[in-house]
């Protein structure tokens, strides 16, 4: 299977304390994050678990020490975790998705009107279940972290789901709407702003995403005693699972469960 590239990444932090990240210097206060290669968007991405060039351990470090200090990040991350295990859709692809759209601004307006953290439009909310009452409109609600990431987490696995095998779509999709993917024959829109942030959004997430350890045990003849680790499990972010797996299957045997969001 093809790898994919990925991109260069820019970064500058503003006023407020929000980090911007780009594929590209879009002005003077940009500092080169981390370099990558050109992203080819017409190379097959496997849905949730991509086969990609992974991080130098000095770019990869740098990124995740960006999280380890984000007060922002850490005020939001269990929301995360249970969107990320509810929907099926790895953490660190809301991670990449949440830094390229908001820099984990929950307060985020976009001059488009798109809402915090994960950037949701209101049409979208409303066609993905959140609803106004007497006391928020759909616009206050979606700046409610408890909303917003289960929101277009749900919108997120509905474009992976739509583009099967093809994480670069879903992303495009998630800037760009789905028909303009579809109207595109089935590839990245050729909209300067969307390739750019496809590039933004696969490169954060080609960092975060390690390649997830499997440490084997034999412990009996037809019996194999596994565990799994997920890319930001001993950072905190993803809840530890054990895995036993038998001659008939695998079954899950000890995995910390996630509350309702």
């Amino acid at each position: 299977m093809p790898s994919v590239a990925y991109a260069d990444l820019w970064a500058h932090v503003d006023e407020r304390g929000v980090t911007h990240f780009a594929a590209e210097q879009l002005d003077s206060r940009y500092q080169l994050f981390f370099r990558g290669t050109d992203f080819d968007s017409t190379r097959d991405v496997p849905d949730l678990a991509p086969t990609m060039p992974y991080a130098l351990p000095a770019q990869g470090a740098r990124l995740l020490a960006f999280f380890d200090i984000s007060p922002d990040y850490k005020r939001v991350k269990h929301h995360l975790r249970a969107a990320s295990a509810r929907n099926g859709v790895d953490y660190e692809l809301l991670q990449a998705v949440i830094a390229a759209e908001s820099g984990f601004d929950a307060a985020a307006v976009s001059p488009k009107g798109a809402v915090g953290l994960m950037q949701v439009m209101p049409t979208t909310a409303s066609r993905f279940g959140v609803r106004a009452d007497a006391k928020r409109t759909v616009e206050q609600k979606l700046t409610d972290p408890a909303v917003n990431v289960p929101t277009g987490t749900r919108y997120l696995r509905h474009l992976l789901d739509l583009f099967p095998g093809r994480m670069d779509l879903a992303v495009a999709a998630y800037n760009a709407g789905e028909g303009a993917v579809q109207r595109a024959g089935n590839q990245v829109p050729a909209y300067k702003e969307t390739q750019n942030y496809v590039r933004t959004v696969m490169g954060l997430y080609a960092q975060l995403k390690p390649p997830a350890p499997v440490l084997a045990q034999r412990a009996v003849p037809g019996r194999v005693r596994m565990e799994l680790s997920g890319g930001a499990q001993k950072r905190g972010n993803l809840p530890p699972t054990r895995v036993a797996q038998t001659q008939s299957g695998v079954q899950n045997v000890n995995q910390e469960p996630v509350s309702n969001e």
